[in-house]
């Protein structure tokens, strides 16, 4: 089956249209810090609304536990999305309660309005497909179509993601159709050399995406607390580095099936190490082999990958035609320890071919570090899901779409 896109759906002019968004944007005080989730829902709610539709927003943002909490509102989500849209955007106080069928009932063409957090309801997440589908039918009778745009979550099985798609006549949004255009490049016809960076804390969180790779690509490049759990599986001692010690083995696995596909698993040469977990920790460069060498010892953690690994690293990248990372290679939130994750942005800035920034942190990483999207060929709006996408798995919420 094909994917069903916004085509499909036909007149909209007059309808009542659901918008499944991704706004799970990071918040401090109350600010926005990172926006990119917003835009990114942009061409599709300006193709509604150009054509008359009634646009309903739903999203969530944090974890809340079924229950409203204050610091996980989206209020500055609708104010920050009617700047961007230079359009009044409305913005209910619930999700399926008074404030939002008042609202719902009050749109006129060509308006919008969101609602309060997806989560605020425990029915969204229950693992009971008949809760999730009760709360769903509520949404459902209060709309004419439904489109799916919240990559991000288009590998849960949520009653806003699965269900509500279900019970309208439902297609995927333009984001959703950039992203998969760009995932299926990466795993059926990329161009070569490929090359594949991934960082972050754990071996077990890219296990998958490690299998399914391992026969596609040309080099890995390993950073980010991971690389700890590969170092020790080749015999160093990583001192009080982050260590996943019932990954050892898969790592050698890893290391030996590389090796005989004639794929490179690129590991680091030199990382910083520090005194402790802190932006003011003392902290010294080393080579991998003397780790617990330095003046911290064995309670020396490492914390970025190092100068010389990081050239190294960006020279692989910038002479690779199609990239693809996920997972930063150090610590960016502080400034000592973000130059691993810097130089590895700065190389994907270069490349002549599909650069692709994997969504979570690194695409925080890239702005928080001063770059600017469209440096990038494309920066994900969903981490988890572009992973399990490349791991090879179904995605519930694209299956209920066609895909």
């Amino acid at each position: 089956m094909a994917l069903r896109t916004l085509t499909s759906l036909g007149n909209v002019s007059g309808k009542r249209v659901i918008v499944r968004c991704d706004l799970n944007v990071p918040l401090k005080d109350g600010v926005i810090t990172d926006d990119g989730r917003i835009r990114a829902s942009l061409p599709t709610l300006n193709t509604l609304l150009d054509q008359g539709a009634r646009v309903i927003v739903i999203s969530h943002l944090g974890r809340p536990e079924g229950a409203p909490e204050a610091k996980y509102s989206l209020a500055p989500a609708a104010i920050r999305m009617s700047e961007l849209l230079g359009k009044p955007v409305g913005f209910a106080t619930d999700t399926v309660g008074t404030s939002a069928l008042e609202a719902i009932r009050a749109l006129n063409d060509g308006e919008v309005v969101i609602l309060e957090n997806l989560r605020f309801n425990a029915a969204e997440t229950s693992k009971d497909a008949a809760e999730r589908s009760a709360f769903a039918q509520i949404l459902a009778d209060e709309a004419d179509l439904y489109v799916s745009d919240g990559f991000g979550v288009v590998h849960r099985k949520q009653a806003s993601v699965f269900e509500l798609a279900q019970l309208l006549p439902s297609a995927a949004g333009l984001l959703i159709e950039t992203e998969l255009k760009v995932l299926d490049r990466l795993t059926e016809t990329p161009e070569r050399p490929y090359t594949v960076v991934l960082g972050g804390s754990k071996v077990s969180d890219k296990l998958g995406v490690i299998s399914h790779l391992l026969p596609r690509v040309d080099t890995i490049l390993i950073g980010g607390g991971m690389l700890f759990t590969f170092l020790a599986a080749q015999g160093y001692k990583v001192g009080s580095s982050l260590l996943e010690v019932d990954q050892l083995e898969t790592c050698r696995g890893y290391l030996a099936d590389a090796e005989a596909r004639g794929v490179d698993i690129i590991l680091p040469t030199d990382v910083v190490v520090a005194e402790k977990f802190g932006a003011d920790a003392a902290h010294v460069v080393t080579s991998v082999d003397g780790i617990e060498g330095t003046a911290f010892g064995p309670s020396g953690l490492g914390l970025d990958i190092g100068p010389e690994t990081a050239v190294a690293f960006a020279a692989k990248i910038a002479s690779s035609k199609t990239v693809f990372w996920n997972g930063p290679a150090g610590v960016f939130e502080f400034p000592a320890f973000a130059n691993g994750t810097r130089a590895i942005a700065q190389a994907l800035t270069e490349v002549d071919g599909l650069s692709v920034v994997g969504g979570g942190d690194s695409a925080a990483a890239v702005r928080i570090l001063g770059f600017s999207d469209d440096q990038f060929g494309h920066i994900s709006t969903g981490g988890g899901a572009s992973l399990e996408f490349l791991e090879g798995k179904k995605l519930p919420g694209l299956e209920v779409l066609g895909w």
